[in-house]
């Protein structure tokens, strides 16, 4: 991995931009007050907001519910490791690093359930990243054998008349929901004493008996940690970020556009042959098919819808904001039009170290600030939300919220537009912030009434 100075002074995104009118209004942020909207198509005067968004900032409202990780597995209570293994199992995990961690949370549920002992994982990145990164190279492997204690049993090395051999593969990764890992797998396990799993991506995790399912969330939620450098990095980059900040994680790359089969009017030329050559065989939907795909929330928000909601939630047009994002990212002057203290992780590092960073370390740092942000906020609701989501839930930090892209399109196919879109949107996320419906959280965290 790739040494990197770093720059301790701020260079934003939208340096250049000018605002379309002059902020009436000075808000902290996260103060309980409405910030004016920039765009011509909504008024300036704070008084003209409808009542229900008048003076209030999303996050000012009082939630009804909390997540908080469920006591079956913060107490403990789990039942006690066999003193017989039934052999060795890897877990092979692929594509980007939530992912892969994703993937690597299944399986050790899974290795508990079969009573086995976990060899750390193989990561498989190339084909994403084009990169070689393991497992060690991001996380802390000696705290992750250390937290999973009790839970389940992980080693380093093989036994030597296994070190040598290559595991028995085991690919899980296409079986539908009723896939039944004792009565598929543990079978090839006895046989072969030492198998590798890709983890079904679907898969029923209500059947687990608890000490799996516990084992699973310790090993997500408490024993995985960014090794000490990358994590050092980490910390330098949230530094230098001014503070408040949220952390947005916007999708707009030509990949996503051409997989979510979505078509946009009004894209420049170079963001409109990006998305040409990513499409592949994947042809965009067309007529009452696309209404009806893009009113399912199947088509990402552009950077200027984006904005548009941002303002909607009374979101201070003078935020600063940290771009959680990768590469190749369109579009985003539609943001910084109207948000200009925007910054990415390429505000603050040299070119050059830039440019030679992994995919999986950008990531990591990427998830690092957006866990310990003032405020997260995601358009997509993705591997990496969710487990951001669960992580700021871990820490008592609740001011998280996923953008509806159904809501912005269901209403706008009804014809609203401007402050009448901003308050049916406003109060659709209000709704989902108190209500607690945004975070959407796995097994491993249980609501309360507050």
């Amino acid at each position: 991995m790739a040494s990197n100075s770093w720059h301790h002074h701020i260079r934003p995104l939208s340096g250049t931009l000018l605002l379309a009118f002059p902020l009436l209004l000075i808000a902290l942020f996260f103060a309980a007050r409405s910030s004016p909207f920039s765009t011509l198509s909504l008024s300036c005067n704070p008084s003209s907001l409808p009542a229900s968004r008048r003076g209030s900032v999303i996050w000012s409202a009082n939630r009804l519910f909390e997540w908080r990780p469920c006591g079956w597995w913060t107490d403990k209570a789990i039942t006690a490791l066999p003193a017989r293994s039934n052999g060795y199992v890897r877990i092979d995990c692929y594509g980007g690093l939530n992912q892969m961690r994703r993937d690597l949370c299944d399986g050790v549920g899974i290795a508990r359930l079969l009573n086995s002992t976990l060899v750390l994982p193989k990561f498989e990145v190339a084909a994403y990243w084009n990169e070689s990164s393991g497992f060690e190279d991001i996380f802390d492997v000696d705290y992750f054998i250390q937290q999973t204690k009790g839970f389940v049993e992980v080693v380093k090395e093989l036994p030597n008349d296994l070190a040598s051999k290559e595991p028995f593969k085991v690919d899980c990764s296409k079986r539908n929901g009723n896939f039944d890992y004792v009565e598929a797998v543990l079978p090839a396990l006895k046989k072969h004493h030492y198998i590798s799993i890709t983890p079904a991506m679907s898969q029923r995790r209500d059947r687990y008996p608890l000490y799996a399912k516990a084992a699973l969330c310790q090993s997500c939620y408490r024993a995985l940690r960014l090794n000490k450098a990358l994590e050092a990095k980490a910390k330098e980059l949230f530094n230098a970020i001014p503070k408040p900040f949220l952390s947005l994680h916007l999708r707009f790359e030509p990949d996503m556009v051409a997989y979510s089969q979505c078509e946009y009017s009004g894209l420049s030329t170079s963001s409109l042959s990006a998305i040409d050559s990513a499409r592949g065989d994947r042809k965009p939907w067309t007529g009452d098919a696309a209404i009806a795909w893009r009113n399912r929330g199947k088509c990402p928000l552009t950077p200027a819808e984006t904005a548009f909601i941002l303002q909607s939630l009374s979101i201070p047009t003078n935020t600063n904001i940290y771009l959680a994002a990768g590469d190749g990212l369109m579009e985003i002057a539609g943001l910084t039009g109207s948000y200009m203290k925007v910054f990415s992780k390429s505000s603050f590092l040299d070119s050059e170290d830039f440019v030679n960073m992994h995919g999986n370390t950008k990531a990591a740092l990427d998830y690092y600030v957006s866990i310990n942000s003032d405020g997260y906020i995601a358009t997509y609701f993705g591997n990496m939300d969710k487990m951001v989501s669960a992580m700021r839930v871990l820490n008592g930090m609740y001011k998280t919220l996923f953008l509806s892209r159904r809501a912005f399109a269901n209403y706008s196919e009804k014809g609203l537009q401007g402050e009448k879109l901003a308050d049916a949107l406003w109060r659709e996320h209000f709704d989902d912030f108190v209500t607690g419906r945004g975070f959407a959280l796995p097994e491993c965290f249980c609501e309360f009434k507050l």
